[in-house]
């Protein structure tokens, strides 16, 4: 049985054209690495540099271009690429980091149902230990297919060296830690300026963590985003010329206000016949008892158009796999780990179940998740390099892929 959204559904990610699943693979090919599609016309390069900046949307940046003339300078002209979906970091990086798309490699959201344990596991920090992340995302990453041709390495925080999300989504390759912004890019540049060939994966999480305790439209969003234009400006001098240095983001962000943060557990009728739910407070997954029946996911549908049908797309599984929000095909392996419903905010609200997730959780005003533009649209910055750190190059240790 299908259900007749309210509001028509938006369009897809654009999968296999214009999204953060074809960064890296794009990258490897204009490195000259057979196997690879060049589908966003990167220039040719024997060095590539990949930034991703966790939250930063373009319709942020454009908004809060003041605090980043570097940055944008660069997005003037600059393309947009589209999140995977759900618009949220587990999904987006797994995607950047393997080609694949959600319904292939299995990170279908922040929290999502394990089919075998009959239990919702987290995707990014909080893995649980019976879940192997080799097992359920077993396809090659894109560093793991290049590191014998090229050296491949990741600057990100210590704490993800062996992390549960960098072994399923982005493994392979060296791993060089780094602690602070300043730190990061000293790191970048020196292994860059170390190796003639090298394709590069920089993290910035600092954004997004502010924007989820402040807001992105506070003063503190604010400080992180100038301090990013900084460090930005800093690598673009520091990187030996001819390198490419390449700034995209993983999902953007919306602020929620309190008003707007609903605990949908407290209403009987929005978990009828619901054993599990997951997702996060903009993209909520419903998981229905094995028992229930065409009438009770009829009749959550309609509970929650009721209740929510003017805020938010409610849609049933089938209708978001037909719609290619998972991809152009889902696997068998992933297709339960997707709610049977799915609840994707239209407007600026969020939806909690507080008998699963901490009251505290309903303190965090930066969002997303959803389809909206804010949350799905990031920019594709290919940031001029200056070049003055030529003359290192060949200095120093080598990193080795």
């Amino acid at each position: 049985m299908s259900s007749s959204p309210a509001q028509p559904l938006p369009a897809a990610p654009a999968y296999g054209r214009n999204s953060v699943t074809e960064v890296l693979t794009s990258a490897a090919a204009a490195m000259g690495i057979s196997g690879f599609t060049n589908q966003l016309s990167y220039r040719p390069a024997d060095r590539i540099c990949v930034v991703l900046v966790d939250g930063l949307g373009s319709a942020l940046l454009k908004a809060a271009g003041g605090h980043a003339p570097f940055l944008r300078r660069a997005a003037d002209s600059a393309p947009t690429l589209s999140s995977a979906f759900p618009s949220t970091t587990a999904t987006s990086l797994a995607s950047l980091g393997t080609g694949q798309v959600p319904g292939a490699h299995g990170m279908v959201g922040y929290d999502v149902l394990d089919p075998e344990q009959d239990k919702v596991v987290n995707m990014l920090g909080g893995w649980d230990r019976r879940v192997d992340p080799l097992t359920w995302q077993p396809h090659r990453t894109v560093f793991e297919q290049v590191e014998s041709e090229v050296p491949v390495a990741t600057v990100s925080l210590p704490k993800f060296a062996e992390s549960a999300m960098t072994r399923a989504a982005l493994r392979g390759g060296t791993f060089l830690p780094a602690r602070s912004t300043h730190a990061k890019t000293a790191v970048a540049a020196e292994a860059m300026a170390s190796n003639r060939r090298m394709l590069m994966y920089l993290y910035f999480n600092e954004l997004d963590r502010a924007g989820h305790r402040y807001g992105c439209g506070s003063p503190e969003w604010e400080y992180e985003l100038e301090e990013l234009d900084g460090a930005m400006r800093r690598l673009s001098s520091q990187l030996p010329a001819g390198t490419r240095l390449l700034l995209t983001a993983d999902h953007g962000m919306v602020d929620v206000p309190e008003s707007n943060r609903y605990d949908y557990s407290t209403q009987g009728s929005l978990i009828q016949g619901v054993r599990h739910t997951g997702g996060e407070p903009r993209m909520v997954h419903l998981y229905l008892e094995p028992d229930a029946t065409e009438r009770t996911r009829a009749a959550l549908i309609e509970a929650w158009s009721a209740a929510h049908g003017h805020q938010a797309w409610i849609m049933t599984r089938d209708e978001a796999v037909s719609a290619g929000y998972f991809g152009d095909t889902v696997s068998r392996t992933v297709l339960p780990r997707i709610g049977d419903v799915l609840v994707a905010a239209r407007e600026p609200v969020a939806f909690y179940d507080t008998r699963r997730v901490r009251s505290a959780a309903m303190e965090v005003v930066g969002q997303h998740g959803s389809l909206t533009r804010a949350e799905r649209h990031v920019p594709m910055l290919d940031i001029e390099v200056a070049g003055t750190a030529a003359r290192r190059a060949g200095a120093g240790k080598a990193v080795r892929g």
